[in-house]
C-alpha cells in the first residue's frame, strides 16, 4: 500500500471539456455546457483514484451517494480541475466520505460530499453477475 487511507488524504484530477462532455451530447440537457452528469462522474472518479493505492490487493470502492451543486457553467475547451478530500472512514474502515468539489478556470463550479464503500472486487461483480441471471 502506497498511501494510508486516513481522513485528510486529498487528491486532484484536471480535464479539458471537450464535446463528449458537453449536456448536449450526454443527454443531461439541450445546452453546450459542461454537462452536471460529467461533472458528478469526473468528482466520481478523482475520490476513486484518490483511495486505490490505499487498499489492499483485490479490493475497489464503490460508491453509494453523491450531492453535489453545479452552480457555474464550463464552455467547451476550458480546464476543470476536481478535487477530493476523505473526511471520514466508518467504524469497520468500510465506508468513506469525501468532500468534493470543482473549479474551472474562472473560478469554483460545483461541491459537495460523495460516500463510498469498500469491497472485494471479485465477489462484488459476481454478485452482480448473479443478480443479472436472476431474471434470464
Amino acid at each position: 500500500m502506497a498511501k494510508k487511507l486516513e481522513p485528510g488524504l486529498a487528491g486532484s484530477h484536471e480535464a479539458i471539456v471537450t464535446e463528449a462532455m458537453l449536456a448536449s451530447n450526454v443527454g443531461s440537457g439541450t445546452v453546450s455546457v459542461f454537462s452536471t452528469a460529467m461533472l458528478v462522474a469526473l468528482l466520481e472518479g478523482t475520490a476513486v483514484a484518490l483511495v486505490q493505492d490505499a487498499l489492499e490487493e483485490g479490493q475497489t470502492t464503490v460508491g453509494t451517494a453523491i450531492s453535489v451543486s453545479h452552480t457555474a457553467a464550463t464552455p467547451l475547451g476550458m480546464k476543470v480541475r476536481f478535487f477530493a478530500e476523505l473526511t471520514a472512514i466508518s467504524p469497520n474502515g468500510k465506508g468513506l466520505t469525501f468532500r468534493v468539489r470543482a473549479e474551472d478556470e474562472a473560478g469554483p463550479i460545483g461541491e459537495g460530499t460523495h460516500e463510498r464503500v469498500v469491497v472485494n472486487r471479485e465477489k462484488f461483480e459476481t454478485r452482480a453477475l448473479a443478480k443479472g441471471q436472476q431474471g434470464a
